[in-house]
C-alpha cells in the first residue's frame, strides 16, 4: 500500500506545479468550440474528489461528494485548498493499515486525479499554455 501513497503523493505534487504554472485568468480557460468546464472547475473536482475519497476511505464506503473551493476563479484559494486537501490526505494515508475496500478507494482517487491530469493536457495544449518541467518530464509533453 506504501507504494500506491507515494504514487498518490507524486500525483498530488504534479497537480500543484500545474496550478504554479498558470496565471489566475488561465483558471477561467476552456476548450474552445467543445463543451467543456473551466481549468478552475476542473481542480474543483479535483479537490473535491480528494476531501470525498479521504472521507470515504475513513469511513469504509461512499459518503457523497463535497468540495471547499468556493471560488474556482482565485489562484490562491485553488492552491490552498489543493495544498490541504493532499496534506489532509496524506497525514491519515501515512499512518493508516488500510483493508481491501479501503485500498479500492485510495485507488480509485489515484485514478480519479491522474484522469484529470489527462483532461488538463488537452486544456493546456487547447489553449496554447506551457507545460511546467515536472510535466515535461512525467508525461513527455
Amino acid at each position: 500500500m506504501r507504494i500506491i501513497v507515494k504514487h498518490l503523493h507524486n500525483a498530488f505534487n504534479l497537480t500543484i506545479d500545474l496550478v504554479h504554472a498558470i496565471t489566475t485568468d488561465d483558471l477561467k480557460l476552456q476548450l474552445m468550440d467543445l463543451p467543456s468546464n473551466t481549468i478552475g472547475e476542473q481542480l474543483w473536482c479535483i479537490i473535491g474528489a480528494r476531501e470525498s475519497y479521504l472521507k470515504a476511505i475513513i469511513n469504509e464506503g461512499w459518503m457523497g461528494f463535497s468540495c471547499s473551493l468556493d471560488d474556482t476563479t482565485s489562484k490562491n484559494e485553488v492552491l490552498k485548498c489543493l495544498k490541504n486537501s493532499a496534506d489532509d490526505s496524506l497525514a491519515y494515508l501515512n499512518n493508516a493499515e488500510l483493508n481491501e475496500k479501503q485500498t479500492d478507494l485510495l485507488l480509485a482517487l489515484l485514478e480519479h486525479e491522474i484522469q484529470h491530469h489527462g483532461q488538463l493536457i488537452r486544456y493546456f495544449y487547447g489553449n496554447k499554455l506551457t507545460f511546467p518541467k515536472s510535466w515535461t518530464e512525467r508525461y513527455t509533453v
